[in-house]
């Protein structure tokens, strides 16, 4: 087992040396059976452990960097499977669970458990958002869950790492005597000594009254006693806590992304560092194009600006994980701005990159053709398209209460933007009688306001002590 005392530095690196063999692996030829087993080995190390999310936030998005160092030449599939057990399964068990329940977190690390996460259903799809058909019936008299799936739709459907996990945390709407009470988390087994339970169809899953204790719900905030719901902390609905998984994960994706990008770039400059071309004036390296050389340095540039400001998402998480707190409205404002930034960034930089590189991004084990991993970067914890929509209709919601005033048009940016759209909205929509197709038909705008908010949102969030 590590020893806890370890610096940040010495936790790096022995983290890298357990890692290490992963840049070698051969991912045309390694089965998802044989990547599952390096990660089970890797979860037996303990260099991270299922609870450091809220007791060492520091190894934990550390951890999700290094290995992100890896994804030109692995692509996204490790990376996915290490997020979704760790931030995903024990994540929410961490948040949800009682003292009982993340006890049982140190179980599953010692025999090497893999977790998942089963959210998402087939008919609400991945845009969707916490919508839940999923049922856990309450059985009084057995003191027991009835987890069932009453339609197909209701299936869970792209369920990452459902092939080969143990356990898995299921989002059901908590049903009493009839009466829905909304998505809560429970922890059901999927396999016993390594086979698969009956009932369960695995990465597509569907429940049959699938028979779970009273211990299978995470109940820190709400649980049934007397046969009663009950909510235990009031103004914390567990719909809300559900969707705290969904900051630590955009954090780690920002991270991600941004990783990869380094490590891209930093592979293509070796490259052209190196590689000789012919000119007039004798030979020069690939690197002196005045392209190149260019996104070069706009690259380090924007980088530096987008590690510095999810650094400063990352550290203020941080602080909210270990102290048990919600984050402020600000924070999680500014970790979907992360999140929307520093994938878009990267999706932009590496494309411009590719193209002006020549053929040499056409070559396998470049890193180019595992760019796949910031596609998923881009639909993962919340799609960046939805985030931007999501960002601009609040701040239309507001200035519809308060107009901007033509001086605030005058002089910001933001206003500006807002006013155009504001106009144009209420003119189709009296036009049409439809708000939401007055809304689609204006959506180059809609994306031009959430670019402005994002980047007055960096620049007031940086400017912060």
């Amino acid at each position: 087992m590590l020893r806890p005392q370890l610096s940040i530095d010495e936790w790096a690196e022995e983290f890298k040396r357990a890692t290490v063999g992963l840049a070698s692996m051969d991912i045309q030829t390694i089965s998802y059976q044989e990547s599952a087993q390096r990660m089970r080995d890797l979860l037996k190390t303990g260099l991270l452990r299922n609870t450091d999310l809220n007791k060492r936030p520091d190894r934990f998005f550390l951890a999700h960097r290094l290995l992100a160092q890896h994804a030109p030449k692995l692509g996204p599939g490790f990376w996915i499977r290490f997020t979704v057990h760790y931030n995903l399964c024990a994540g929410t068990v961490l948040g949800l669970g009682n003292e009982e329940q993340i006890k049982e977190l140190d179980e599953w690390q010692e025999k090497g458990l893999l977790g998942c996460f089963s959210l998402t259903e087939k008919l609400a799809g991945v845009n969707s958002g916490l919508v839940v058909n999923t049922q856990a019936h309450w059985d009084s008299r057995t003191q027991t869950f009835n987890l069932t799936s009453p339609s197909h739709g209701a299936a869970k459907n792209w369920i990452s790492q459902g092939l080969v996990a143990d356990r898995t945390v299921v989002v059901a709407d908590l049903m009493i005597e009839g009466k829905p009470h909304g998505p809560h988390a429970f922890v059901v087994n999927l396999r016993d000594n390594g086979q698969v339970l009956p009932d369960l169809d695995n990465a597509s899953i569907a429940f049959s009254n699938v028979k779970l204790p009273k211990s299978a719900l995470l109940n820190r905030f709400a649980d049934i006693e007397g046969d009663k719901y009950v909510q235990k902390v009031e103004g914390m609905p567990v719909f809300h806590m559900i969707g705290q998984r969904l900051f630590t994960g955009r954090v780690a994706v920002a991270q991600a992304a941004l990783e990869f990008r380094k490590s891209l770039f930093d592979m293509t400059k070796s490259y052209a560092d190196s590689k000789k071309c012919w000119s007039p004036t004798g030979e020069l390296s690939l690197s002196s194009i005045p392209q190149l050389k260019d996104i070069f340095i706009e690259n380090r540039k924007s980088l530096d600006t987008l590690e510095a400001f999810v650094g400063k998402c990352e550290k203020q998480l941080s602080d909210c994980l270990t102290s048990g707190s919600l984050p402020s409205l600000q924070l999680v404002n500014a970790i979907a701005v992360a999140k929307v930034k520093a994938v878009e960034d990267s999706i932009d930089f590496c494309h411009r990159l590719q193209n002006d590189v020549g053929s040499y991004a056409l070559m396998a084990g470049t890193g180019f053709e595992q760019k796949d991993f910031l596609t998923c970067c881009k639909f993962a914890e919340g799609d960046s398209r939805i985030l931007m929509q999501k960002m601009s209709r609040d701040k239309i919601k507001q200035y519809e209460k308060k107009p901007p005033t033509p001086e605030q048009i005058q002089a910001d940016e933001e206003a500006k933007v807002a006013a155009s759209l504001l106009e144009r909205l209420a003119a189709d929509a009296k036009a049409t009688g439809n708000k939401q197709e007055a809304w689609d038909k204006n959506w180059k705008l809609v994306y031009a306001l959430a670019d402005v908010i994002m980047n007055k949102t960096m620049e007031s969030y940086m400017s912060r002590s």
